[in-house]
């Protein structure tokens, strides 16, 4: 998997871009991301798909958490999580957020900033149906982000739900699914010797991306 090397982009100002060292030369954002994600998959790392979350609650609180990257391309950047979460109460006041992804081994980092919707039913069905068993149940079991009485309460949720799905397939629950986070701005972070950091950031301007390098 590679980004496509097309013809020179524009910046801004209207002026081609040349590209970066670090970099390299791209006019397609998800392109790129799709060869840095594949890259950080192969450099040994726990989890290449892990990636910091960005709400702000409606009080104007900014709320931040790891969650996994399950999927990306030009529709957006999926992730799945429980409707009664924290991050979804903030995303029901406010829509839009930020992520970062960062691999240290590659001194590599993407930002991203967009609205986020709800992923559909399928998605979300499809998605659910492949997780392993223990997953699903836990699903079911965890009142996410809310206070517990303790985790001998929450073990006695995880065999309530074992045994009423026991022999038959877990279905999905309703309050638990995927958001897309549809960007509007992705920027690529290349580290550098001397704090001379290499940055990049496509912005999506009615039906184009723009890109532009920004100082480190």
């Amino acid at each position: 998997m590679h980004g496509r090397n097309l013809a020179l982009p524009a910046s801004s100002d209207g002026n081609p871009v040349t590209g970066l060292p670090g970099i390299g030369l791209h006019n397609d954002p998800f392109g790129l991301f799709e060869q840095w994600f594949a890259e950080a998959s192969e450099a040994s790392f726990i989890e290449p798909s892990a990636m910091t979350v960005c709400t702000v609650a409606s009080n104007s609180r900014p709320s931040a958490r790891q969650v996994l990257l399950k999927s990306f391309g030009p529709s957006g950047f999926v992730f799945f999580t429980n409707y009664d979460s924290r991050k979804a109460q903030d995303l029901r006041a406010n829509p839009y957020a930020s992520a970062v992804i960062w691999w240290d081994r590659l001194y590599r980092q993407v930002r991203i900033e967009g609205i986020v919707e709800t992923a559909s039913s399928e998605v979300s069905d499809e998605y659910f149906a492949s997780r392993p068993r223990g997953s699903q149940i836990s699903a079911w079991s965890s009142p996410q982000s809310q206070v517990i009485d303790s985790l001998a309460s929450l073990n006695r949720k995880v065999e309530e739900y074992e045994s009423k799905f026991e022999g038959k397939p877990v279905p999905r629950p309703e309050n638990w699914g995927g958001y897309v986070l549809i960007p509007d701005c992705i920027e690529f972070w290349q580290g550098r010797a001397d704090r001379l950091h290499e940055r990049l950031k496509f912005s999506h301007r009615e039906s184009d991306w723009i890109q532009e390098i920004l100082g480190p």
